[in-house]
């Protein structure tokens, strides 16, 4: 059995949250303090790859990163091909956790005592530090929520990638995509070990977030 899917889904998954948690964190932040038109954007684009099809957020991000797309043609006069290769799992990854750290984050934040931002600032401190050492502590169960839905989400992405970064065995090939085409190939001995791998990784996800919840406590 080749394990290259299991070892490539791992680590677009990690790469995935860690990058899914610092902008999702962020732009849930900037949202709380932007009002009107601002808000709603910031809303409505980290939201949106939340409810669109799959395969429709993959021709989004196969029309933009493409040879033929803008940020496609900018990456490329770097040097940098993104269409069928690691990092196209990477970004179809993010793009679809992303929506699930802002979500919790910004609920999170929405929930902290409002009375602790102005005493922290008749205290001395400066609004990044406000951000860093009161809002994000006071906010860490749901930020942890949002990360472990967030890797299981990066974790089971099958539709953008594929139309993204293609299927190319020990480069692209996730779990999801290796059980397509094992089942779509007849090996359905394959596809259920495959399954039963990618479901003991999401039990594990969750029950570490548990036990994370229960030591805060």
């Amino acid at each position: 059995m080749d394990w290259s899917p299991l070892f490539v889904s791992l680590q677009t998954s990690t790469t995935a949250t860690a990058i899914a948690f610092v902008f999702g964190v962020l732009l849930a932040g900037v949202s709380l303090r932007a009002k009107g038109f601002a808000r709603a954007a910031i809303d409505a684009s980290c939201t949106l790859p939340m409810v669109l099809p799959p395969t429709v957020l993959g021709y989004a991000l196969l029309l933009a990163f493409g040879k033929n797309g803008p940020l496609g043609k900018l990456f490329l006069a770097l040097g940098v091909r993104v269409v069928f290769s690691w990092g196209a799992t990477v970004l179809a990854a993010v793009v679809v956790a992303l929506p699930l750290v802002y979500r919790t984050a910004r609920a999170a934040f929405m929930q902290i005592d409002p009375s602790l931002v102005p005493a922290a600032r008749t205290l001395g401190m400066t609004e990044r530090s406000i951000f860093l050492r009161v809002l994000i502590p006071s906010a860490l169960p749901g930020l942890l929520a949002g990360t472990a839905l967030a890797f299981a989400r990066a974790l089971g992405e099958f539709g953008a990638t594929l139309m993204l970064a293609g299927n190319i065995p020990g480069k692209t090939q996730t779990i999801p995509v290796a059980i397509y085409f094992a089942a779509e190939s007849g090996r359905n001995n394959l596809a259920l070990r495959w399954v039963a791998v990618v479901a003991c990784i999401s039990l594990a996800s969750v029950a570490a977030l548990n036990a994370c919840e229960r030591r805060m406590k």
